[in-house]
């Protein structure tokens, strides 16, 4: 049976783990393959890092604890690297600490790279803007969420990169009713976490003029209160238990985004949960998210005040309009950005390395 070492960022908590490895361990399993999980962060980090209190001893601890699976790689027949083994530091000591010969699978499912090219400090920019770089050209594997991150593992001299989307399990998106939250209103939803919910602002007049109009109301699902201000919006707590619950409630799923580095690596990952529960969507057109929405079929790509606003209005006011592009987007995820689909194709991957 062969072993693989498993290098996440994080528990299941944090959700770019959850989502690009997690989700996929039964699979894995049943494929034979031996999954050693080995998280640099769990759980109590990524509730510290939401709540603002971040304890320094748990980080280095965390780091040793990573080195020293890092030491042993090569008792592996492969390992997976969510992103890279040590943030922060740089990628001749990073890779200089893991064995020349290990095989090598990297996976990214957001611009990873823009954090230290794009950073305000030049020392960063200068230290750290080419260490992804340097992590993909060492890979066997560059495993990339979407194009614009796929194109630059290509830049990097990646020897192999194979595009592989988020995705979710089918099995626990299910389609529920319109209106299966029991709202007299229709109901425009978002869901995130509390690094992503200030991008809600960015459609704030919009969301005002919906909300003042009194047809609809407006939740965020994973935000803090105090980060909407004033914002026509109520702030409703996340847990993977209810997401998909709390997504069926929902008539309109929404995904405001910047037209930014950063965000144009993002995976779509809302839009995605949204569509797969059978729900019409509304969306920037940044990145991926233009891949995902087609125009005018399962949902709206909107810029403008009045793009934003007309989008929404029409949805609100037409709900056969909402099942018809609800409908179109299930089929669009089960066919293109379902568990089932995805998983044999990155047990496929992996073995790969292996061979």
């Amino acid at each position: 049976m062969p072993k693989v070492l498993f290098l996440s960022r994080y528990a299941r908590l944090g959700s770019s783990s959850r989502l690009r490895l997690y989700q996929y361990l039964p699979y894995l399993q049943e494929a034979g393959i031996d999954v050693t999980l080995a998280p640099l962060f769990g759980d109590d980090y990524v509730r510290s890092l939401y709540g603002g209190k971040i304890d320094k001893l748990s980080v280095l601890k965390a780091y040793v604890d990573r080195l020293g699976f890092m030491l042993r790689a090569a008792r592996f027949d492969a390992v997976w690297v969510e992103k890279e083994m040590l943030p922060w530091v740089p990628a001749w000591l990073e890779l200089g600490l893991f064995p020349a010969h290990a095989p090598l699978i990297v996976d990214y499912d957001d611009a990873a790279f823009h954090r230290y090219d794009q950073h305000r400090l030049s020392l960063v920019r200068t230290l750290l803007g080419r260490k992804i770089d340097s992590v993909m050209l060492r890979a066997d594997i560059v495993i990339a969420g979407n194009e614009y991150l796929a194109n630059r593992a290509r830049n990097a001299g990646a020897a192999r990169v194979e595009i592989l989307p988020t995705v979710v399990d089918m099995a626990r998106y299910g389609v529920a009713a319109s209106g299966a939250g029991g709202q007299a209103l229709p109901t425009i939803g978002w869901i995130g976490s509390p690094a992503t919910a200030q991008f809600l602002h960015l459609i704030a007049p919009a969301l005002r003029e919906v909300a003042a109009s009194n047809l609809a109301r407006v939740v965020a699902v994973g935000a803090n209160a105090d980060q909407l201000g004033d914002l026509p919006v109520t702030a409703l707590p996340w847990t993977e238990a209810t997401e998909v619950t709390v997504i069926q409630s929902f008539d309109i799923g929404i995904m405001p985004l910047p037209d930014a580095p950063f965000e144009r690596g993002k995976c779509g990952y809302k839009l995605i949960q949204y569509m797969a529960c059978g729900k019409p969507v509304v969306a920037s057109p940044v990145g991926v998210n233009s891949m995902i929405v087609r125009d005018g079929v399962d949902g709206f790509l909107a810029t403008t005040h009045q793009e934003w606003v007309s989008a929404l209005t029409r949805l609100i006011a037409d709900r056969l309009l909402r099942q018809q592009m609800g409908r179109e987007g299930r089929h669009r995820i089960e066919n293109e950005f379902s568990l089932q689909k995805a998983a044999p194709r990155l047990v496929r991957l992996i073995e790969s390395v292996l061979e």
